[in-house]
């Protein structure tokens, strides 16, 4: 028992190594050094340089945006400031500057006719199918309202009267092109506790309002003109003002922590963000309605309605930060060492089916052994070797056999 024990720990603590072919041919050696070449290529030039794989990266950015806008332009015979067309107020990160607005004083509760062309009738009946309808001013009564000249009326509603009219041609406000927009916004990497703002803090108040944006002579100005944001997203206030759009402007922060943080800036690119429905029919530009409500002497609630064409603005702030760290580093190194490996399996599938000779390269790479060649050459002396063929050269540092061009049959 304790032999057998003592066997079986002896072979335990053995080590085993794989045999090795050396093939001296030129075709299976430069393939075989080209794939290396191109996987430590890939993995230096792309997962480390380009990627920087090295880093452990943080996406959780953290970010407060505020914005204000300034500028004075005309609509409708009437000087608007930024308390005007500048919804909501507060200067949050979405916003709109309003460039056309319909107006309808002075509204009631009440019946009165619809405006809406689609609601005209004739009779009763005609107004009856619109029971329900919610693209109506109001609720549909089923009454169709008729002059006494007329034989065609309008479906009656009940609801705030008279209804909102826009088939009138108003007149945009075209110096919404020359507005400005001041955009501050501060950002947090969390996992480093790196905080930074979107201008240089260095920078006066003086300077502030003095500059404007430019990608390449301003880059860190925070003053946009509302035009050159156009213009970077190929539109201009002409074709927007009328039925209005949604402008995105996109601040992106990608900071390599591993070198100055005073590297770490923001970028700026702008869109526009309904383009898909720009050239729709439908359901084109955008507009929202609200109201300001008043009372009568005697208590009777009426309001003015305001129908508002505006262009959008969307501040989207993202971005991500990387610094160097030894886990990635060692998983992308072990990655890396791992796949130079498929070197040898690409040069293996050549060599054992497409090659001369690979029928001679099979037999030096696998090695069949049954029972009867086991108990042979336990019959041999101790340390006793099995002989090797003529002209084939056996390594003497790691036992590796080297099968030259020239052993290989013609």
């Amino acid at each position: 028992m304790s032999s057998w024990l003592s066997g079986w720990i002896t072979d335990f603590f053995t080590y085993e190594t794989t045999k090795s072919v050396v093939v001296k041919s030129w075709s299976v050696g430069i393939i075989n050094r080209i794939v290396q070449l191109f996987i430590i290529t890939y993995f230096v030039g792309w997962v480390f340089i380009h990627e920087k794989a090295y880093q452990v990266t943080e996406t959780g950015i953290e970010s407060s945006v505020m914005t204000k806008v300034k500028g004075f332009g005309y609509h409708a015979n009437r000087v608007m400031d930024v308390a005007d067309y500048v919804f909501p107020p507060q200067g949050a990160g979405v916003f709109c500057i309003m460039t056309k607005l319909i107006i309808t004083e002075n509204q009631f509760e009440g019946k009165c006719a619809e405006s809406v062309d689609m609601f005209s009738c004739k009779t009763d009946e005609d107004c009856h199918k619109h029971f329900g309808s919610v693209l109506a001013n109001g609720v549909i009564t089923g009454v169709c309202l008729k002059s006494s000249n007329n034989s065609v009326g309008m479906c009656e509603v009940e609801g705030w009267c008279p209804t909102e009219y826009d088939g009138g041609k108003i007149v945009p406000m075209l110096e919404v092109n020359n507005f400005t927009i001041f955009i501050k916004n501060s950002i947090r990497f969390p996992l480093f506790n790196v905080t930074r703002g979107n201008f240089p803090s260095t920078m006066t108040s003086e300077q502030i309002k003095k500059c404007t944006y430019h990608p390449e002579t301003n880059p860190f100005c925070p003053i946009f003109r509302v035009g050159d944001v156009l213009k970077y997203t190929g539109q201009n206030v002409a074709g927007l003002a009328k039925k209005g759009g949604e402008i995105g402007i996109n601040i992106q922060w990608k900071c390599n922590l591993d070198l100055d943080i005073e590297y770490c800036v923001p970028k700026y690119s702008f869109t526009r963000l309904d383009a898909p429905f720009a050239k729709n029919a439908v359901s084109k530009g955008y507009n929202f309605r609200f109201a300001k409500y008043f009372k009568t002497e005697n208590g009777t609630d009426f309001r003015t309605l305001h129908k508002a064409y505006a262009i959008r603005f969307d501040v989207m702030v993202t971005g991500n930060a990387g610094k160097f760290d030894t886990i990635p580093t060692l998983i992308n190194l072990v990655a890396a060492f791992t796949s130079i490996g498929l070197g040898t399996v690409l040069c293996d599938i050549i060599l054992l089916n497409f090659l001369k000779g690979a029928e001679q390269y099979k037999a030096k790479k696998f090695e069949e052994v049954s029972e009867a060649q086991i108990e042979a050459s336990l019959a041999q002396s101790p340390g006793s070797q099995l002989s090797l063929k003529a002209g084939i050269k056996s390594s003497y540092d790691s036992g590796a056999i080297s099968l030259a061009t020239s052993d290989q049959p013609i």
